[in-house]
């Protein structure tokens, strides 16, 4: 609920709060802790804000204080959030169905609805209709709640879904009976939400973290109708620095164990037409060598970058190797095609690939393994291919995944012998017309001559003048898609040139992209950021006096960074969840998930890498600068990024920002890395966003 009280007027806003108002922001008290490592000391003056119990009073009251001066600040200015969030509704059909995936015979789907906030899973049967789970239900009695896919099992009697109960991403397993639609009483804790079923439906295999670190570290075999404490151990993994994930082959004959860490896995595969306790190591861990393997018919294939940094695609009809070369190669590495992904049908091979940095599909013909590419019709897009379990295997039918900046999200069914595509599914975006915006793809070259592809998207008109916001991420690998966004329809109706800038440290370009971009070259990262943005404004592009930037997780360390590097670059930054202490939290290998992740930002032991990660870590960075407006937003149960990390970097950097700009927390005390749950608070966070740069915006009315 919304923190309502009076307010009086005179200059100032004072709030119910007795020391806050919009001349006197929140200062938490100063207490130093000494962190020392390598003979290096730093002092910590807002050390004490972390509690992993998120119980102390003080700290509470002290997040409750943020969230009080960044409703004043919002309170003070133009009420765009109340508007952006009407259209956003107002953009939404009364009814929505989803695609449905077939499970052996019967069709399984959801239903979006604009006056509920969490989707509804059905199934069909004979023609009818039936509502398999309701998550609203539940929703309405309690502040936050997230349900996972509906996931049947093979004979359709019994389903699996997960629920989060608070945003901590510890799921609790539940199982319905489809039959009764009643719960079973089996309850599965502390796991990830995710299940694999063995093909005659009576056990699932699942995985369980670690109740520290939230590492995923355990896999389990459960039996319906037992209890826990029953479950049988099927693997579990003892170096810290990898986690696991479980799918099914597509033949169903296998479940897949992978064990991987940011440069090598390791996968393990179960019969799963076998009873007894079985398990087979495919291939041994290598370090610097990442696979991964499908299995259908009898034949297993493997997507490895073994001496092939892009990959290659290589087949066996072993289930255990002991090297790479035991396989056959059928498609060789090539460095100018990053292979992404594979899916097999009867007769075809298909690969997700990128080239020149965008996404495309390949299928191949098994027996000649001739080639042709699917085409697609933006300079600028998102295209994937969906899992196996929409696809009609015999009948050579697959379906895949196509949207761009001004293209809502739609899937085709592609016929591979007739080669004829047909679009089956296109997500409705009421009074909206993409004929009205334009994308634009461009690379522009940065400080060491690297050329960086960006893509922009505004409404059509010869004015370039205007409102610019950027957004990167550029870390684990991962790509930064020219995807369609309905939540920026408002920003872009009202003026705004959106960019996605493809910086080094995500995958866009191949795997080098990425390598360029990690450990001991992560500043390029950053530089690639900044030099875009400038490379941009200089060829016409937006408005020098109105730039922003907005980054999320990961996203949001790439904030943190370049305001430090650059601060009068920008007119106001978004930085979401950010991660921005990093030298510390990577020192602590309690905290969640920081032992994953030494190979993606370097582990503190090594001098070497210490000191790299101190000259970016955006907490450690902060100076006397004129540092831009800033909204940071944050969740207390945030499993990824600890809230503690926004919750110092606020006060520190507004401390000593010599610039009059705004500097606000908006925390979450409910939910967890993705906000809070729900589409329509979704869209509440999304508009008061768009509300923060609208106010910044150094022009006229933009209402």
């Amino acid at each position: 609920m919304k923190f309502i009280c009076s307010l009086f007027v005179i200059f100032i806003l004072i709030s119910c709060s007795d020391n806050i108002s919009l001349m006197n922001p929140p200062k938490p008290e100063k207490i130093p802790f000494v962190l020392e490592k390598h003979g290096d000391v730093r002092t910590d003056y807002y050390y004490w804000l972390r509690d992993d119990s998120r119980s102390d009073q003080k700290i509470i009251n002290y997040l409750k204080d943020e969230n009080i001066y960044s409703d004043l600040w919002f309170e003070n200015n133009v009420d765009y959030q109340s508007s952006i969030l009407n259209e956003l509704i107002n953009q939404l059909p009364d009814k929505e169905v989803s695609f449905p995936v077939d499970n052996y015979g019967i069709s399984y789907f959801s239903k979006s609805y604009d006056s509920k906030q969490l989707d509804v899973y059905f199934r069909k049967i004979d023609n009818k209709e039936e509502v398999v789970l309701d998550p609203n239900t539940k929703f309405e009695t309690q502040d936050y709640y997230q349900a996972g896919r509906v996931n049947p099992n093979p004979i359709n009697t019994i389903a699996a879904f997960s629920e989060d109960n608070d945003g901590r991403r510890k799921y609790i397993i539940k199982f319905i009976n489809l039959v009764t639609k009643e719960l079973i009483s089996d309850e599965l804790q502390g796991t990830t939400g995710s299940v694999v079923w063995n093909n005659s439906g009576d056990t699932v295999y699942y995985l369980k973290k670690d109740p520290i670190t939230l590492i995923t570290n355990k896999v389990y075999k459960h039996v319906i109708g037992d209890t826990q404490d029953k479950d049988t151990l099927v693997y579990e993994e003892v170096d810290p620095e990898f986690s696991i994930n479980i799918n099914k082959s597509t033949s169903k004959d296998f479940l897949m164990i992978n064990i991987e860490k940011t440069n090598s896995n390791e996968i393990k595969i179960v019969d799963l037409n076998i009873n007894k306790k079985n398990l087979y190591t495919f291939l041994p861990r290598e370090e610097n060598h990442l696979y991964r393997i499908d299995h259908v018919e009898s034949y297993f294939y493997i997507r490895s970058n073994s001496n092939s940094p892009n990959y290659k695609i290589m087949v066996t009809e072993s289930k255990s190797l002991t090297n790479i070369n035991e396989a056959d190669e059928i498609i060789s590495h090539n460095e100018d095609i990053y292979i992404q992904d594979f899916l097999i049908t009867r007769d075809f091979l298909l690969l997700e690939i990128r080239t020149n940095g965008l996404p495309g599909i390949r299928t191949y013909d098994k027996t000649t393994l001739k080639h042709r590419d699917i085409n697609f019709k933006d300079q600028s897009y998102y295209a994937s291919l969906l899992s196996s379990r929409y696809a009609e295997y015999d009948k050579n039918i697959i379906h895949y995944y196509y949207s761009s900046l001004n293209t809502p999200p739609a899937i085709y069914s592609v016929d591979l012998l007739s080669d004829k595509s047909l679009k089956v599914w296109q997500k409705e975006i009421i009074n909206f017309d993409e004929s009205e915006y334009e994308i634009k793809r461009l690379f522009n070259e940065v400080r060491d001559g690297t050329m960086v592809p960006s893509t922009l998207v505004y409404k059509k008109g010869n004015d370039f003048k205007r409102p610019i916001l950027f957004y990167g991420y550029g870390s684990y690998g991962n790509n930064t898609e020219s995807s369609f966004r309905e939540s920026l329809i408002p920003l872009l109706n009202r003026g705004f040139i959106i960019a996605y800038l493809n910086i080094r440290g995500g995958g866009e370009m191949g795997k080098y992209w990425y390598e360029e971009g990690r450990m001991l070259n992560k500043m390029n990262t950053f530089f690639d950021f900044n030099d875009s943005v400038k490379a941009l404004l200089e060829k016409g592009y937006g408005d020098k006096n109105n730039v922003f930037a907005r980054g999320g997780s990961a996203g949001g360390l790439l904030m943190g960074a370049i305001i430090n590097l650059e601060p009068e670059l920008y007119s106001g930054v978004i930085s979401g969840v950010p991660f921005v202490d990093v030298l510390t939290t990577m020192s602590d290998p309690t905290i969640p998930l920081t032992t994953f992740e030494y190979d993606e930002w370097g582990n503190p032991d090594n001098y070497d890498e210490y000191f790299y990660m101190k000259k970016y870590s955006p907490y450690d960075n902060i100076e006397s600068l004129n540092y831009p407006a800033v909204l940071v937003t944050s969740s207390l149960f945030d499993s990824q990024v600890q809230y503690f990390e926004p919750a110092k970097y606020v006060p520190k950097l507004r401390e000593y920002s010599t610039s009059d700009n705004p500097i606000l927390l908006k925390m979450n005390l409910i939910g967890g890395h993705g906000g809070k749950s729900g589409r329509i608070n979704s869209f509440e966070e999304r508009s008061l966003e768009a509300s923060f740069l609208l106010n910044l915006v150094k022009k006229a009315d933009q209402s």
